[in-house]
C-alpha cells in the first residue's frame, strides 16, 4: 500500500486528502501499468474519485472524493476557482522580478504528446491559463518560489515557468537548454504544499504540506547568490 490510510491529512465523511509521494501515479495511464493511488483509495472507498491531479514526480496534497455526490461538489470548487492551490517550486535561473502573473493559453504540443506549450495566442486547442508566483529565496543559480495557479490545466506550472525561461529544476520534459538540478535530486522541484477550500458542511479548511527530505536536502545543496 501507498499510503497509510489510517493517517490523511483531512478526513471527513466525504473526501481524503493524501499527503502523496514523488513517484507514484495518481491514477492507471494506458502506457503505464505501475500501482496507483486510486488504487490503494479503492481499496477502502469502492467509490472513490479523483478531484484533480499531480504528476508522478510531484509530491504533496492531493484531494480524493469517497463517492460521485462529494465528486461533483468538488468538481464545480475547481471549475468555479474556490480552492486555493500552494505550490513550491525551485527553477533554474535567478528570477528578478519578486512576483508576477503568467496569463499564457496552454494546448497540447504538436512535436511531443507528453507536453504541453504556452503562448499567447489561443490556438486551436489551447485552453486559458493563470499562474502568479512570488520570490520565497533567491539562490546562485536558483529560486525558490511560492507559485499560485489560478486554473488547472496539464502541467500548468511546469509549461508557464519554463515559457518565462525559468523550467522547474530537474524537470527533464521541460527544461531544455536551461535545465539545471541541485547534486543528488532525481526528480522535479514541484510540491502541492498547500490547499483551502470550503467543505459541503460549510466549514473552511487550509491544509499544508511540509517539504519533503529530498526537497529539503536539496535547497541544502544550493550556494546563496
Amino acid at each position: 500500500m501507498i499510503f497509510n490510510m489510517n493517517d490523511p491529512v483531512y478526513e471527513d465523511k466525504d473526501i481524503l486528502v493524501l499527503n502523496k509521494p514523488a513517484g507514484v501515479p495518481v491514477q492507471v495511464d494506458v502506457r503505464s501499468s505501475e500501482h496507483t493511488v486510486l488504487e490503494d483509495v479503492r481499496k477502502e472507498y469502492p467509490e472513490a474519485m479523483l478531484v484533480h491531479r499531480l504528476d508522478k514526480d510531484t509530491s504533496g496534497l492531493l484531494i480524493v472524493a469517497k463517492n460521485s455526490v462529494s465528486y461533483e461538489y468538488f468538481k464545480q470548487l475547481f471549475k468555479e476557482r474556490k480552492v486555493k492551490k500552494i505550490y513550491i517550486a525551485l527553477v533554474g535561473g535567478v528570477v528578478s522580478k519578486n512576483e508576477g502573473t503568467i496569463s499564457l493559453a496552454i494546448a497540447r504540443s504538436k512535436k511531443d504528446f507528453r507536453k504541453r506549450v504556452a503562448s499567447p495566442r489561443m490556438v486551436k486547442g489551447a485552453r486559458v491559463a493563470e499562474t502568479h508566483f512570488k520570490i520565497l529565496q533567491r539562490y546562485h543559480e536558483y529560486t525558490l518560489l511560492e507559485v499560485s495557479p489560478k486554473t488547472g490545466r496539464t502541467h500548468q506550472i511546469r509549461s508557464h515557468l519554463a515559457s518565462i525561461g525559468y523550467p522547474v529544476a530537474c524537470d527533464r520534459l521541460y527544461g531544455g537548454k536551461k535545465y539545471l538540478c541541485p547534486v543528488g535530486l532525481d526528480r522535479q522541484f514541484l510540491h502541492a504544499a498547500g490547499l483551502e477550500f470550503e467543505t459541503k458542511d460549510n466549514k473552511r479548511i487550509y491544509l499544508e504540506a511540509e517539504l519533503p527530505s529530498d526537497l529539503k536536502h536539496a535547497l541544502e545543496t544550493l550556494k546563496m547568490p
